[in-house]
């Protein structure tokens, strides 16, 4: 039997299962089969991502991120808040270390006005070309994706590749149409996030996503955390801005504190939805006897 926990940031959704218990009943590889299922909206609970706490060595937890196609991302900004406050409250602390495949955050409580916030730094932007990456050597603040593209994109890496696209008229585009093809353009052999975003003031953006292995999606943090640090490197904005999404605002602070990049801080609010049991059938696709596909 296998306990589930879902939350949402800003409207992007996860199913978390925790692991850190050797008698989850989780195993230590997840089949494509099972994370799909339990991410589909018909079948399944229904999540842009699975997320799954587990063990780690170098710091409080691992968090594993698996996208609805079951393919692994290497970081989510509005998931690693919903954890993080998930486990904070569980271990009575205020900060905590979480790893994940790309690298280390750190995670603490933060307050803006009179809301109850969940900060987290997401490390230092990457802004070469081979780290986004991208297939070949480009000015990363200007790339063209081709016709299919409203305009050059800025390209860098939040511990998974994004493309930052500034319009007049975040509505007038047609993301749905040209998200997939964004995606998987030749110039990145690891696909890429897309963000198209139109700047409302010098502090202010607002930001529409399509995501990587997802689709369209109400929130991205880590998409924007790259739409902060885009507008600063473009001139159109500074350090800290507010970031509007579909699902509402995250605030961004590009620190420059000597790090490759400048360490990005990401503050926005989490929200519980519920929790539940995974059928007996569900369960057994998680099991350790099953590797990953």
């Amino acid at each position: 039997m296998i306990t589930f926990l879902k939350m949402h940031g800003l409207g992007n959704d996860f199913v978390i299962l925790d692991a850190r218990d050797p008698d989850s009943g989780i195993g230590a590889d997840i089949s494509v089969r099972a994370a799909s299922l339990v991410a589909d909206r018909r079948l399944g609970i229904g999540c842009d991502q699975l997320l799954i706490i587990r063990p780690s060595d170098n710091a409080d937890i691992f968090m594993q991120i698996l996208n609805q196609d079951g393919s692994v991302a290497g970081a989510c900004g509005n998931g690693t808040r919903c954890v993080a406050d998930y486990v904070m409250r569980d271990l009575g602390v205020d900060r905590l270390l979480i790893e994940t495949k790309s690298t280390i955050l750190s995670a603490g409580q933060s307050r803006i006005g009179n809301a109850d916030l969940i900060a987290v730094n997401m490390g230092a932007a990457r802004l070469d070309w081979q780290q986004v990456p991208l297939a070949r050597a480009q000015d990363t603040l200007h790339v063209d994706l081709g016709a299919d593209a409203p305009a050059l994109a800025v390209c860098q890496s939040m511990g998974n590749p994004h493309a930052v696209m500034f319009v007049d008229d975040v509505a007038a585009i047609d993301l749905e149409a040209i998200g997939p093809k964004l995606e998987h353009a030749d110039m990145f052999p690891d696909r890429a996030n897309i963000s198209i975003v139109q700047k409302l003031d010098d502090a202010k953006f607002r930001m529409r996503v399509w995501e990587r292995s997802v689709g369209i999606t109400q929130a991205c943090g880590s998409g924007a955390c790259a739409v902060g640090v885009a507008a600063y490197r473009r001139g159109l904005g500074g350090r800290s801005s507010e970031i509007v999404m579909d699902g509402g605002s995250v605030f961004i602070e590009w620190r420059d504190n000597g790090t490759d990049g400048g360490e990005v801080i990401m503050t926005g609010p989490v929200t519980y939805v519920g929790h539940g049991v995974l059928d007996d059938s569900i369960s057994a696709l998680f099991g350790t006897h099953h590797a990953k596909a």
